[in-house]
């Protein structure tokens, strides 16, 4: 299994780059009012008592400038855990250098070391370039599901 020396698992010192580039992908997803991330916020989710997540960076010159946050779901039909990718970024200035293809291949090699049988993530559909590039990599698009969420007042309001 080779390594892209090019990516590794972020550590604490990388935590601001991290959030001012999912700032900048909430910008790029049209969305950047809805993004509330804070350093403080990923420091614990990343590298608290009990990390929520992990993530792999992606460097240019020793300088942060891609990112994977992802976290560890369940399968019941394969009855294993697999990784769920939440967010997959390269800098604008920094796409089509391979870094995202070598993030992904980072969490392939979590997938096959910890015989993970699933590497799962969501995409804008408006997103062409991206789901060009998913499709490219051989990841087929799961069209049969639709997502659904609850924030805000109507979550609230079912768990009160």
């Amino acid at each position: 299994m080779q390594t892209d020396n090019r990516t590794r698992p972020a550590q604490p010192a990388d935590v601001p780059a991290i959030v001012d580039l999912v700032h900048a992908l909430a910008e790029y997803e049209r969305a950047p009012e809805q993004c509330h991330l804070t350093a403080e916020q990923l420091e614990r989710a990343l590298f608290g008592t009990t990390p929520a997540a992990f993530c792999h960076v992606g460097l240019i010159d020793d300088e942060v400038v891609g990112y994977a946050i992802w976290f560890r779901n369940f399968s019941t039909w394969r009855g294993s855990h697999g990784i769920y990718l939440e967010d997959l970024f390269v800098s604008p200035a920094h796409r089509g250098s391979g870094l995202g293809k070598a993030l992904l291949a980072a969490l392939a090699q979590e997938c096959v070391r910890n015989n993970y049988p699933r590497l799962e993530w969501s995409v804008l559909n408006w997103n062409t370039p991206t789901i060009d590039f998913y499709k490219s990599l051989g990841a087929t698009p799961q069209d049969e599901w639709t997502t659904f969420r609850l924030t805000d007042e109507a979550l609230t309001e079912l768990g009160s």
